[in-house]
């Protein structure tokens, strides 16, 4: 250190005026970060003028502790501080990115887990190069940060320990004015001028993390209860024997679909389209609207959610209750010994043990579908290619028992580009078919940036998702296949919109009259698309409101 100390003072000698701008400048920029950081919001939102000209109580209170010390255990509480202030900015960042795509803030407790998943999605979309580029960015960004912003707190340390008098001053005039804004409410902008968001930051996290830990005992217990545990099996489900039962989730099949003015006209269109082939091949629909526990990704907590009967709206729940022997409404299909049950699942790409929690007997993921076309971005095949895989390989093929399929569908999972088309029926063969379609799909950075064109890709995707399922149901369906579908969450908030609701459509579909009779006192829609003013359920609460009406006996 000493040759380069040496060569600092011979530079400055010799450049006074030079060094004097860079001494100042490097201030001026070490105490806006450091303010920056203190003033931070946690959400997009919040970033206006007015946030950044506020008073901060913390660092009023900071300065008169930095003003008392003695030199060295004052260089030990500044730089500790600003690695502190550097945690927070990054945990505000990771709240802005979280309730960007997920629709809330980064739980310290639970979300450190979906880090793995980020970068599993991010290999899948941009391969492994670009995906290992983008992490080890963004870790030398985070010690970056942590570094410079310890070093901003010591430089104003040491300034305010060479000025002790003129910050004194300073600390009591920002420290009174402080109080006086408090107790009068003045405002700026909307905004008030005495700032104490820091410190309400860290309180809010802490009750948050407490609230976490309660949560996750009170809803073991509680996961335990189960209204049909008991029940016995020649009593689940009496109403639907004999029928060969699908319960398909499309992904990101949300509201926003129906509903946003960008995306309505062609879903919209779609919908009608595709209820009129139904009607046409003798087949009728009821439609609703379910509250999904998820909101932009983590699509497996709405899957559990809706077939499981349970709110499970973190990683920790789905943890607890994929862990049990909770019974899961494709679990009673098999439990009632009158179905095969089977999954289909193209997002699956290793070892998914859950499937014993689902109750499924037989499991196609990505690699048993013997698809050898191209990938979607992350979804590995056309929902297309997945429905016709699945005739092929489970449900054209003789069964001793009908079949409770439970499908997943990801042609309409995130980013939307590029989107499959569809192709004739006869023509799908091994996928290979899709190759110049992909080729000459959009990319992810062609509208990634673009909320208008996220929004057009996101409603072709979902076009594409119901006409692939409805096209399967009016080819292979007979007069006792039973669908149930629907979305499992909002798409983020990107597309969505920022105050978006959570709803996803649900539909039933049915050729035997009886199926839709057992709900028409639910008050839903006819056809494929729920009307605005249609019931709106939470998600957890369709399992037993379903088993309820086709016959089984409540026995906990």
């Amino acid at each position: 250190m000493a040759p380069v100390e040496g060569r600092w003072r011979r530079w400055r000698a010799k450049h006074p005026a030079a060094a004097r701008v860079l001494t100042w400048t490097t201030t001026v920029l070490a105490a806006a970060l450091v303010l920056f950081a203190l003033l931070m919001p946690n959400s997009s939102a919040g970033f206006r003028p007015g946030e950044f000209v506020r008073i901060p109580v913390e660092a009023v209170f900071g300065a008169a502790v930095l003003i008392v010390l003695p030199r060295r255990p004052r260089l030990v509480v500044a730089a500790l501080g600003g690695l502190v202030l550097g945690v927070l900015t990054v945990l505000n960042l990771l709240d802005i990115g979280f309730t960007e795509y997920l629709g809330r803030g980064f739980n310290l407790v639970l979300d450190w887990s979906l880090f793995s998943d980020a970068y599993s999605y991010l290999q899948d979309t941009m391969g492994k190069q670009a995906t290992l580029g983008i992490a080890v960015a963004l870790v030398v960004l985070v010690v970056v940060l942590l570094a410079v912003m310890a070093l901003a707190v010591v430089r104003l340390a040491d300034l305010m320990s060479r000025h002790t008098a003129t910050a004194t001053r300073s600390t009591l005039v920002a420290g009174t004015v402080w109080i006086a804004c408090s107790a009068l409410g003045v405002q700026f902008t909307g905004v008030p001028v005495a700032s104490a968001s820091t410190a309400k930051s860290v309180e809010d996290r802490t009750k948050r993390v407490q609230a976490t830990l309660r949560d996750e005992a009170a809803f073991a217990k509680f996961a335990k209860k189960d209204a049909f545990a008991n029940t016995p099996p020649d009593q689940l489900l009496t109403d639907l024997r004999g029928k060969d039962m699908m319960i398909t989730f499309i992904e990101s099949y949300g509201r926003s679909a129906i509903e946003d003015p960008v995306m309505a006209p062609g879903v919209d269109a779609t919908l009608t389209a595709e209820n009129q082939k139904l009607v046409k091949a003798g087949f009728a629909a009821k439609s609703g609207w379910l509250t999904s526990a998820t909101y932009g990704g983590s699509s497996w907590l709405g899957h559990s959610t809706f077939l499981s009967g349970l709110w499970i709206s973190n990683q920790q729940r789905y943890r607890t209750v994929t862990a049990g022997d909770h019974l899961t409404l494709t679990k009673a299909f098999k439990k009632s010994g009158g179905w095969d049950t089977v999954g289909v699942m193209p997002g699956v790409q290793k070892a998914w043990p859950e499937s014993k929690f689902y109750g499924l007997d037989k499991v196609y993921d990505s690699h048993k579908l013997q698809y050898k076309g191209p990938k979607f971005s992350w979804s590995t095949m056309p929902d297309q290619y997945a429905l016709t895989a699945f005739e092929r390989l489970v449900h054209g093929k003789k069964h001793d028992k009908p079949l409770m399929s439970e499908i997943i569908l990801t042609s309409s999972h995130q980013p939307w580009a590029p989107i499959p088309e569809l192709v004739p029926q006869d023509q799908v063969g091994d996928g290979s078919i899709y190759d110049s379609i992909e080729k000459a799909g959009k990319r992810p950075a062609d509208i990634i940036t673009d909320s208008t064109k996220s929004k057009q890709e996101y409603g072709k995707s979902i076009q594409y998702s119901v006409s692939s399922l409805i096209n399967y149901l009016v080819k292979y369906g007979n007069k006792d296949t039973v669908l149930i579908f629907l979305g499992d969450h909002q798409p983020i908030a990107r597309v969505s919109g920022n105050h978006a609701s959570r709803d996803v459509p649900v539909s039933i579909v049915a050729k035997d009259p009886k199926v839709l009779d057992r709900i028409a006192d639910w008050g839903w829609t006819d056809g494929l698309q729920p009307e605005h003013n249609a019931p709106v359920w939470k998600m957890s609460s369709f399992r037993d409101r379903f088993m309820t009406a086709y016959g089984s006996t409540p026995a906990p």
